[in-house]
Formats: structure tokens, C-alpha cells, sequence
């Protein structure tokens, strides 16, 4: 008996460290399923636009549904080990899709935590909670906020952070310093073709007819990207501001069809909370321009530049919210010139405003239902798309110049 007191306590010493090890360690699961039903429709449009399939569809699209693999291990003196997995998957098509935020690295309570991978950088800073419930991602203030679509050639359809995630990232996220934080990333590559549109072709046929031929005087070169985003948050409000700029490697590998413009983004954004009321405010200022010299375009010369602004509003009672946005685009302006035979107004007519209304009802902590009303209303010449709407499937989502995209969804959201 003694024997097998000894032989269990001896068992017991050993596993021990085994024991402390998996408390000082741990993997959580967690994620959303977020699916909607929707009609697409669209009006307006220039005359001699390519005819459209269909002016009105119905869609059962994602909403981002996604699975994240968290792990943390504590290594002593307040410090740790953490990364994530975000896995993204589509219910109503039966798909995987690209990993989201996804990471490895270090954090300490006192000297913030330093990560490498994959970021969600400067495009989401907007205090717009659209996504963050049941309503449609398509009605997210991002589509006008952080892109500059032009349908007339001129910095035609460039995504800002390629309003996605950012490749190729080493970040730091500061401790909290008495409500004062921030985050300092760089890319090693952070522009891709996905990533903005490359159309220099149309650009430079357009507006200089005859250069597509001039030599390139230029070589290749190291792309890399900066965001730094502090902020302040005190009890009920919060300001902040967000700092992009970024250029492609080797943007003449293999044509001017191929170029990939040097951007420059700023967002200065806040919010105020008082009972259940939310109200934000940001401001957007994006600019592209040409990495090098083709023809009469010179290297560095301004592409285009946007100012954007959005005020997104939330009501909370019980389990009821209330939520919308206005946004708006002003026309870009250039110091490219127009030529014959470029689109008439390759500046002009490129502004675009933006309204978007969703009801939410939470059935639980977990579990919520919405329905959300959102309307792009383009100018003659610009061409902004419904966010993420183009991605999602179907064959004639792309916006022609002057279209007005609107969308009414209903979704559902379940968080795991």
C-alpha cells in the first residue's frame, strides 16, 4: 500500500510542471457567422455605359463570417506569447476564404505588444459601427471614405490600405498611458495589384495620347509602408488620427499597365457617447501619385487627391439599435492635365455622396438580427461601389461611371 501511496505521489510531482504549463498557456475559439439576403439595384449611369445584365438582383452574400484561433502563454515577468489565426469562410457558398488578422508575438502589460503578419491598418479607424453588428457590411462608410473610384481614368478605382488587410507587417501597439495609446506598423510590401487598381494605361492614353511608348526612366525599386494611429480615449469620447503612406516594390517590372501609385492617406476621427447615443465624425484626405516618369507625367507628380467626411450616428435602447451614416466624396482634383480625347471632366463630376440606415434587434448577447437600407449616389463621372459588394460573387457588380448602387439587407449574426 505504501508502495502505491509513493508510486501515485511521485506521479503526481512529475505531472506537476505538465499542469503548470497548460494553466500558463491557452487557445481560445471563438468567431461569427454573419449572412444576409439582399436586392442589388442600380440607376443612373453615362450614356454609352456597357448595358448592364440586370438592373435589380437578389443575393444571399457573407457578411465576413470568420473563426479566430487566439493563443496566449505566459513566460514570467509580465510577459507573453500570443497569436491568431483569422480564418474566413462564406456559409452561404460552402467556402474558405483569405485569412484575415493574422499574427505571432510578444506583449508585456508595461512595454506594449510587437507583432508580425497580417493587419487591419489606418482604412478601419472610422468610429462607424456598421460592421460590428447584424447590419450589412456593404453599407460600411469605408466604400467612399477609403477609396477614390473615378470612372474617368484619372487615379481611377485606388483602394487607400488597399482598404483590406496589410501584408508583410511588423506592428507595436503601446501600452495605455493614461488614455493616450498608439500603433506604429510598417510593410515590407504593402501595395498589391488586389490591392488598388493599376489602370496607368488608361491614365496616360487618355490624357497623353501618344506616350504609352516613351521610355521609362526609371529602375526597380524596395517598396514599404508607414501607419501611425494615435489616439485619445477619456469615458465617453475619443479622438484620434491616422497616418498612411505606402509604395509598391519594382511598380516598372513590366509595363505602365502594371504601375502601382505611391499613396498618401490622413484620417482625423472621433466620438461622443452620452446615454445610448453615439455620434462620430471623420475626415479623409487620399492621394496617389506617379512613382515615375512616362512620358509628359513626371515621377512624384500628384495623380489625384480626395477629401472625404462621414458622420455616423447610433441608438442603443435595451436591445434595439438604431444606426446610420452620411458620407460624402468631393471631386479629385489633379495636377495631371487633360488632353484630348480624354473622358470629358476627368476632375469633374467624381464626388459622391453616401446614406446608410440599419434597425438591429439582439435576441441575446450572441445572437442579433438586422435590416439596413444604403444608397451611393455618383456623379456623372465617378464610380464608388457598395463595400465589398463587387467581391461577392456576381457577374455585373462593378459600377460603370455615374451609377447609383442602393442595397436593402436583411441579416442574421451569430457569435461563437
Amino acid at each position: 500500500m505504501n508502495k502505491k501511496l509513493l508510486a501515485v505521489a511521485v506521479a503526481g510531482a512529475l505531472a506537476a510542471p505538465g499542469i503548470a504549463f497548460a494553466q500558463a498557456s491557452s487557445v481560445t475559439i471563438t468567431g461569427v457567422f454573419k449572412v444576409g439576403v439582399e436586392n442589388l439595384s442600380y440607376t443612373g449611369g453615362q450614356t454609352g455605359n456597357p448595358a448592364r445584365l440586370n438592373t435589380s438582383q437578389m443575393r444571399v452574400v457573407d457578411n465576413s463570417s470568420q473563426i479566430y484561433f487566439q493563443m496566449v502563454e505566459g513566460l514570467g515577468n509580465g510577459m507573453e506569447a500570443i497569436a491568431k489565426l483569422d480564418v474566413r469562410f462564406q456559409p452561404n457558398v460552402g467556402a474558405l476564404g483569405a485569412l484575415g488578422n493574422t499574427w505571432v508575438g510578444l506583449r508585456s502589460a508595461s512595454l506594449g505588444a510587437v507583432t508580425l503578419g497580417r493587419w487591419d491598418l489606418h482604412y478601419n479607424v472610422l468610429p462607424d459601427d456598421t460592421a460590428a453588428k447584424a447590419a450589412a457590411l456593404g453599407s460600411w462608410s469605408v466604400a467612399v471614405m477609403d477609396y477614390m473610384q473615378n470612372g474617368a481614368g484619372i487615379g481611377a478605382n485606388q483602394a487607400i490600405a488597399n482598404a483590406t488587410r496589410t501584408s508583410n507587417v511588423v506592428k507595436w501597439d503601446s501600452p495605455n498611458w493614461g488614455g493616450f495609446s498608439g500603433i506604429v506598423a510598417w510593410s515590407a510590401n504593402p501595395i498589391t495589384a488586389t490591392g488598388q487598381s493599376a489602370d496607368m494605361s488608361v491614365v496616360s492614353a487618355a490624357l497623353n495620347p501618344g506616350t504609352l511608348t516613351s521610355p521609362i526612366t526609371t529602375s526597380s525599386r524596395k517598396g514599404d509602408g508607414w501607419n501611425i494611429n494615435p489616439s485619445y480615449t477619456n469615458g465617453p469620447f475619443q479622438v484620434g488620427y491616422s497616418f498612411w503612406k505606402a509604395k509598391a516594390d519594382a511598380p516598372t517590372a513590366v509595363s505602365p499597365a502594371t504601375t502601382l501609385y505611391d499613396q498618401r492617406g490622413d484620417t482625423l476621427y472621433g466620438y461622443y457617447k452620452f446615454g445610448g447615443f453615439k455620434v462620430g465624425l471623420a475626415w479623409n484626405r487620399s492621394r496617389v501619385n506617379q512613382p515615375f516618369t512616362v512620358g509628359a507625367i513626371g515621377g512624384g507628380t500628384m495623380v489625384a487627391q480626395r477629401d472625404a467626411w462621414s458622420v455616423p450616428v447610433s441608438w442603443n435602447f435595451g436591445p434595439h439599435t438604431v444606426m446610420g451614416s452620411y458620407t460624402r466624396a468631393n471631386k479629385n482634383k489633379s495636377d495631371v492635365t487633360c488632353v484630348a480625347p480624354a473622358t470629358v471632366g476627368c476632375t469633374d463630376e467624381t464626388g459622391a455622396r453616401m446614406v446608410a440606415l440599419a434597425y438591429l434587434y439582439d435576441f441575446s448577447k450572441r445572437t442579433s438580427v438586422g435590416l439596413t437600407y444604403a444608397k451611393i449616389r455618383n456623379d456623372q463621372n465617378a464610380s464608388y461601389n457598395l463595400f465589398t459588394s463587387a467581391s461577392l460573387g456576381s457577374a455585373d457588380a462593378t459600377i460603370n461611371p455615374g451609377e447609383s448602387p442602393r442595397l436593402i439587407q436583411a441579416t442574421i449574426r451569430h457569435a461563437f
